[in-house]
């Protein structure tokens, strides 16, 4: 518990005004007949109020406080009295969140990027993209293809850590389930994806994946579902989810730069690849990312994350699974235009140009307005989204 400056300065007052500025501060939360109870227990002093906070980090949010009614126990017990605490406090609590999201609304998109893996040195436009996908309602799918030791695996770990629906897992599969499910008995076993129903599943080293996961695996990606049927068993499980994978090329490190011989070290054929909206190339850090990288080891800037602070952000994402955000018209040949320019430059990328593509730039401008808790797609978020685009596709030495 820790008191607020509103609590310091109502300490000093008389008694009465005491009381008037702990209803001015708590009676917002309640209607009429709830305030008029309130007032009444206050009043008696029957209830008392203390504050509580969140416990996150200023740069999410400078207050956190929020008031709770507690019993005065020197008036004794009393059972009624009791319930209605439980009652008003979950009410003070969901509403002073809602007001506290809204404030955080107007930075989530400066602030929840660098919560993603903060001890990661670089790649900015992943971390971007990767919580761009938690706000997405609409599929979203993200590789991470690359040389081991980059980061792909503490991104996926951070990520599933925000959502408030998740599973991690290796591509061959954490149970006897793999990636779908299976039967023990009568027991339904679920793998990787039916678990992350309804948010983020995470596949770490998406190369390792089993031959009898791959139908699984694109039955989910495109119509949410997984299915099972051996012997007299025949289900169908919920998988609507967003998946975020990493995957290490043929031979575990890339070698060389010219396309060609990239697409030759692909661990997956087209048919998997053109499923994902976004594909990632990362390779080991250059002289220069090296140097950035040796000198936040020796001056010891590790960041320790706060907890709290993720509790915070999961709970943001949940609260806005429903809000609904609307691409303008005006906007739209904005994307035409660029999906036309990328076409254009196809032979240059990994991957085809596609019309899933251009599904991708659209749900993730719709991600970035919601991340920002705004009803309507803007410029800056076409603009964000074709910056993370050109990031993704360009080869760079």
């Amino acid at each position: 518990m820790k008191l607020n400056t509103l609590e310091n300065i109502m300490s000093v007052l008389p008694a009465s005004r005491r009381v008037k500025a702990k209803l001015y501060q708590i009676e917002q939360y309640f209607e009429k007949d709830e305030q008029k109870k309130l007032r009444k227990l206050l009043k008696t002093k029957k209830l008392g109020v203390s504050y509580t906070s969140l416990g996150i980090s200023k740069s999410i949010l400078t207050e956190s406080d929020y008031p709770r009614l507690h019993l005065n126990l020197e008036k004794g017990e009393d059972k009624e009295i009791k319930k209605f605490i439980e009652r008003a406090n979950k009410v003070i609590e969901e509403k002073a969140k809602e007001v506290m999201f809204k404030r955080f609304s107007i930075k989530a998109d400066k602030v929840i990027p660098k919560l993603v893996s903060p001890n990661i040195t670089g790649m900015d436009t992943v971390k971007l993209a990767a919580a761009l996908q938690l706000f997405s309602t609409e599929k979203i799918h993200l590789l991470l293809l690359g040389d081991p030791g980059t980061g792909k695996t503490e991104i996926l770990r951070s990520l599933s850590e925000m959502a408030p629906i998740s599973s991690f897992g290796l591509g061959s599969g954490t149970s006897h389930a793999g990636l779908s499910i299976t039967m023990k008995g009568n027991e339904v076993i679920k793998g990787l994806l039916p678990q992350a129903n309804g948010g983020l599943c995470c596949i770490d080293e998406l190369n390792l994946m089993k031959q009898q996961d791959r139908a699984s695996l694109y039955s989910a990606m495109e119509k949410g579902i997984v299915t099972y049927d051996k012997g007299k068993h025949h289900l169908t499980e919920d998988a609507r989810i967003n998946v975020l994978a990493t995957a290490n090329p043929k031979g575990d490190k890339f070698a060389g730069w010219m396309i060609n011989t990239l697409k030759n070290q692909l661990p997956f054929e087209q048919a998997l690849l053109t499923r994902f909206h976004l594909l990632f190339l990362i390779r080991k850090p250059n002289a220069t990312q090296f140097e950035e990288i040796a000198k936040k080891i020796v001056t010891n800037q590790e960041a320790k994350q706060n907890k709290n602070d993720l509790n915070f952000v999961k709970e943001y994402v949940a609260f806005l699974k429903g809000f609904d955000v609307k691409f303008p018209k005006a906007l739209e040949e904005q994307v035409v235009e660029f999906s036309k320019k990328l076409k254009s430059k196809e032979n240059e990328f990994l991957v085809e140009i596609s019309p899933r593509i251009v599904h991708g730039m659209l749900r993730l401008a719709k991600a970035s307005a919601k991340m920002n808790m705004r009803p309507m797609v803007m410029m800056s978020d076409i603009a964000k989204v074709k910056q993370i685009f050109e990031e993704s596709l360009k080869i760079k030495k």
